[in-house]
């Protein structure tokens, strides 16, 4: 009965002057719908990377070679002529934790049909780098190894230069595209994969068969990249070191020669952005974090003031009867409730903001339950906190002293 009557008569003092608590309230308010916006803008952006990290292919490696030096200065990274197709094709072979393995070279050429022209990048590959990048077919069929092995003029391509070649009515399945000097009949269009974590266009791309872009485009055996992938994600790291072992075997480098490749992971690369989204987070909801603190000196300031507007009342208390404890519990009672509805608010109103940033902002939110229950506990914490001093204050007043006051 003592709790109840108190919250009531809490609601009753906050009640006199509605404005004052709502403007004591504000900093709380602010304070939770920023925790919970950040966190949710924060969680959601991981989970974009994730997403799209993992449409660049499941478990893929990446071996490059080293960039060259000109004047000392390093060169873009592939520039070093140090990958072979041998390369690729003794690591399916002699590495058992990978299921693929496909070279590439690319090559950028002006692309035609009809009265049509753009520039984009055509890139030689096995069949096997369709399963490897995850890759899937729209419509038609990809090149096999008998394509690969007789140079045959054959491309798949991507929704982008899809858009940019034909109208949206056209079937590009059987269509001759000029791509340089050689015409080549599309077989394939691939499905959308929109843009990468790096911001590239993943569908403005052309693909054809390796030995077909190497020899009849570009003359040269040196490739500028070698695609990877590992059987599962547990053994990705596994796939690194035999990999490395068998390509300095195949380099014959010296033990104490540095690699004169590099090898990248999606691994890596999920782990970096999401330290980084992270961390951005961190800071953010710290930032946010400090509207609590100021609510709480809010909240603090409103009940020093009330403690002496009601100087007079609390001594009346006294004279008849209530204990110290009696006082403090009711000012206490008071600033708690205070935050709770503020915090009450400010996860409403949070919740409807990540909403709204979600489907209008054009950013990925997802409210995680933590800082629903977390926002709720704070708001709690902030107001016995900062409710503590001057509900002590009150209850340390003399009696005789609090009735003489004016």
């Amino acid at each position: 009965m003592l709790i109840k009557s108190s919250v009531k008569v809490a609601f009753k003092a906050l009640g006199k002057n509605r404005f004052r608590s709502f403007l004591t309230m504000l900093g709380i308010i602010i304070g939770v719908v920023s925790v919970i916006v950040m966190e949710a803008i924060g969680n959601g952006s991981s989970a974009d990377v994730n997403t799209r990290i993992s449409s660049l292919g499941t478990n893929l490696i990446t071996i490059s070679p080293v960039s060259a030096r000109s004047f000392g200065v390093s060169q873009e990274s592939g520039t070093a002529p140090s990958l072979k197709k041998e390369d690729a094709d003794i690591l399916i072979s002699e590495v058992s934790s990978i299921t693929a393995v496909s070279p590439l070279v690319r090559t950028t050429v002006q692309m035609k049909i009809g009265n049509k022209n753009v520039r984009s990048s055509i890139s030689g590959v096995y069949p096997e780098y369709f399963a490897i990048r995850d890759l899937e077919i729209e419509t038609g069929s990809i090149f096999t190894k008998a394509n690969e092995k007789k140079f045959d003029k054959v491309c798949i391509i991507g929704k982008t230069v899809q858009n940019n070649l034909f109208s949206s009515v056209q079937d590009p399945i059987g269509s001759t595209i000029r791509i340089g000097t050689i015409p080549f009949l599309i077989i394939g269009t691939l499905k959308s994969k929109g843009t990468s974590g790096g911001g590239q266009d993943q569908d403005d791309i052309v693909l054809a068969p390796y030995s077909t872009v190497q020899n009849r485009m570009l003359g040269s055996e040196n490739i500028q990249q070698i695609y990877a992938s590992a059987e599962s994600e547990d053994v990705v790291n596994t796939a690194v070191t035999e990999i490395e072992r068998t390509l300095r075997n195949k380099h014959q480098l010296l033990p104490s020669s540095p690699n004169d490749f590099t090898i990248s992971t999606q691994l890596d690369l999920r782990q970096t952005l999401n330290t980084v989204v992270n961390t951005i987070t961190i800071l953010l909801s710290a930032v946010a974090a400090i509207s609590l603190l100021v609510g709480g000196i809010g909240i603090m300031n409103i009940m020093l003031v009330s403690v002496t507007e009601r100087t007079r009342e609390i001594g009346i208390r006294m004279a008849v009867g209530a204990t110290g404890f009696d006082v403090q519990f009711q000012l206490l009672l008071e600033a708690v409730v205070l935050s709770l509805i503020g915090g009450i608010t400010g996860i409403i109103l949070g919740l409807t903001t990540a909403y709204l940033v979600s489907a209008f902002g054009g950013f990925t939110t997802i409210v995680s339950v933590e800082s629903i229950i977390l926002s709720f506990v704070v708001s709690t914490l902030i107001g016995i906190f900062f409710g503590w001093y001057p509900s002590r204050k009150a209850a340390n007043l003399n009696p005789i002293d609090a009735l003489r006051y004016e």
